[in-house]
């Protein structure tokens, strides 16, 4: 009886066993978990077979046939694809949308100065202005063209608009003589000098060429980061790489255990293999995130584009009153440096005086009356949520793999057990170090073949735009537009873009917008010194006598 309890109790014990390795090689959970994924297999084999067809995943019994584990390899190129583009959407979707937000607002804050310009001015000046309005639509015109990419000078257009406006000006002031374009020309040469316009163009000059500079800066950089990370989360899968990828995602179905994630770290070994050279891009990404950063900084402060523009109608304004006070003294110094225009015989038009031609002093809008900008909102505003976006964005690059190797995406996560995890050969322990970021550091992966004596040409290109933006943002931060460098350091101070040299300067020295000491003497090509114009009272009368008349004639053309 003892005998015949062993024998059972034997043959049990192998049933049991027998029993238990079936359920082992049976590969039924293998489909389930395949159709669950979307794979569409004709065959997949009910109890695992030979492995020796197998190319990537472990050659021992398995689930797999040679079809499962190429459509596994594509599946893993796609994932990581897939993978790349999840983690780095936020960082996309912010570069698209702030860029457009900034285009937006800064073409519109444009447009609404150049139309409260206009509207105050047709309202403050009247026919006048509109007889005069495109020297101000060239303004805006050359404006919104060097931000928008144009090749435009900033200190030279400004310098020649103001150059411009005195032409006209001028003309205006002194309708009783012929005006030709040489004498135009001349007059052009020598507005620094004369300061006609009292110290605004000067310090407008400064302000709106640092705020554009900035401003188009700003939106260029975010063009720049906009179009970098849309290419580079673009991944481009070495054929290395998706044999990681199929053996980490999907080795797992051939040893009919669909269900065992990855360990983190062999996910964090496999991923910096394969996006090392997205890695080698963080370096040159943090500088551009920090340029970014400051010259943000500049737009809320110094460099702020819309604290320039919206006064900038009554700073011109305030320009044209300084030419209408200073009228009589800027005249005596341009008959001086340019000889006396002829008369043009239509004298005696008007017994009214300069002044009551600006009669109307220039009134600005009120808060309430601004045109409300892009989206109703502010430069501010749009700089305060970028620079919070843009912080979050260091590192980026970098931390692919780690984002990446999350439990919600791909790895087991934080198990009780480390030995729950799939390894890439089976479930149990990983115990290879995790590799450092980037290219050179891959020489030693264990899990990806890395050729770091090839880095990739597209991301090198990626690193090069981002060197380039980087450095324009540089400038822009210092007001320094890199484009005109070497003429504005040539042309440095107010000068810079008058058409006029240093022997100009010496021949006409006009720094003074004083009353002018009356008398000069002819015989030479300009004005003489204080002293020796003291000795003409003759021709210091008729000169004034002169000037008195140049202003007889202005209410009707004006009017």
């Amino acid at each position: 009886m003892l005998r015949y309890q062993t024998v059972l109790w034997t043959f049990s014990l192998l049933s049991v066993a027998a029993g238990s390795d079936f359920k082992a090689r049976n590969c039924s959970g293998v489909k389930e978990a395949s159709i669950a994924k979307g794979f569409s297999f004709e065959n997949v084999p009910l109890q695992q077979m030979s492995g020796d067809h197998l190319r990537v995943c472990p050659q021992g019994n398995t689930c797999c046939s040679s079809e499962m584990e190429d459509k596994f390899g594509q599946q893993s190129k796609l994932e990581l694809e897939n993978l790349v583009d999840e983690t780095s959407k936020e960082l996309r979707s912010t570069f698209v949308s702030r860029h457009k937000k900034f285009d937006e607002f800064f073409l519109e804050l444009l447009e609404n100065t150049e139309k409260s310009l206009n509207e105050m001015f047709v309202r403050t000046y009247g026919k006048p202005y509109m007889q005069n309005s495109e020297v101000f639509q060239n303004l805006f015109a050359e404006l919104k063209r060097y931000y928008t990419g144009g090749n435009v000078n900033l200190e030279e257009m400004l310098n020649d608009f103001w150059s411009r406006l005195l032409e006209r000006m001028f003309t205006l002031l002194n309708s009783q003589y012929v005006i030709t374009d040489d004498y135009l020309e001349c007059i052009s040469k020598y507005t620094d000098l004369l300061k006609p316009f009292g110290d605004v163009p000067r310090k407008l000059k400064a302000q709106v060429t640092r705020a554009f500079i900035a401003a188009r800066t700003f939106v260029q950089g975010l063009s720049v980061g906009r179009e970098v990370a849309n290419r580079v989360s673009k991944v481009s899968s070495t054929p290395a790489c998706i044999r990681a990828l199929t053996k980490m995602m999907y080795c797992p179905y051939c040893q009919a255990m669909p269900s065992v994630k990855p360990c983190n770290n062999y996910c964090l070994n496999v991923m910096k293999g394969c996006l090392a050279n997205q890695a080698d891009l963080d370096p040159e990404w943090n500088q551009y995130i920090d340029a970014m950063l400051l010259v943000a900084q500049r737009l809320e402060g110094p460099f702020n584009i819309e604290s320039v523009m919206e006064p900038i109608d009554v700073k011109i304004s305030e320009a044209i009153m300084n030419m209408q006070d200073n009228s009589v003294q800027v005249s005596y110094r341009i008959f001086q440096g340019c000889g006396q225009p002829k008369p043009s015989g239509m004298g005696g038009r008007s017994t009214r005086g300069v002044s009551d031609v600006f009669n109307a002093r220039f009134r600005p809008y009120s808060p309430e009356e601004r045109p409300t900008t892009a989206a109703g909102t502010s430069l501010d505003r749009l700089v305060i949520d970028i620079k919070e976006k843009l912080k979050l964005f260091k590192k980026l690059w970098s931390n692919l793999p780690e984002d990446i190797c999350q439990p919600h995406r791909v790895t087991a996560g934080n198990a009780t057990d480390d030995d729950q995890c799939w390894n890439g050969h089976t479930k149990g322990r990983y115990f290879p170090e995790v590799m450092k970021d980037g290219l050179t550091n891959q020489v030693n992966n264990p899990e990806v073949g890395v050729d770091i004596t090839r880095p990739d040409t597209f991301i090198r290109q990626q690193i090069m735009a981002l060197r380039v933006m980087t450095n324009k943002l540089k400038n822009a931060y210092n007001g320094n537009d890199i484009y005109f460098q070497d003429s504005s350091d040539e042309g440095s101070g107010s000068g810079s873009g008058s058409g006029c040299t240093e022997a100009c300067v010496t021949e006409f020295d006009f720094a003074s917008t004083e009353a002018p000491v009356v008398g000069a003497d002819r015989s030479g090509s300009g004005p003489v010194e204080d002293s020796a114009a003291a000795t003409h009272p003759a021709s210091s009368a008729a000169l004034l006598a002169s000037l008195a008349l140049s202003v007889l004639a202005l209410h009707r053309l004006w009017r």
